[in-house]
């Protein structure tokens, strides 16, 4: 019996002390790294899209309009000369071919609002 006692003090004193300071630090600061990583990605990624890989490439897509639910108008620069296509479920058809030589007027570039600009307009409404 004195054994059984002896060693029930031993076992209740044996739990380890939890810091709970430290474990909340290192559980935020690697939320913090999480979200720092999406937005790295998601810089990344649009540096990447924004990059012009033209190179070697004899087919653009120049613009795009949706005219119905299924169909689309596509204006297409091929080998300098352009091409108006219709898009749709009952295929592909050449609407006009341009004469003469695509000019190089180019376009305006698109300016995409940032998430802050973003998110004040959707406080705003």
């Amino acid at each position: 019996m004195s054994t059984l006692s002896a060693a029930l003090p031993m076992a209740v004193s044996s739990t380890p002390d939890i810091n709970v300071g430290g474990e909340l630090l290192r559980v935020v600061l690697s939320l913090a790294g999480i979200v720092v990583l999406i937005f790295v990605a998601g810089w990344m990624s649009r540096r990447l899209q924004a990059r012009q890989f033209t190179g070697g490439r004899r087919l653009r897509c120049l613009e795009t309009l949706s005219v119905g639910t299924r169909e689309r108008v596509l204006l297409l620069d091929a080998d300098g000369k352009r091409v108006l296509i219709g898009v749709g479920t009952g295929g592909v058809r050449t609407l006009h071919v341009y004469d003469g030589v695509a000019s190089t007027v180019a376009a305006e570039p698109v300016v995409t609002p940032s998430f802050g600009e973003l998110l004040g307009r959707w406080r705003r409404s």
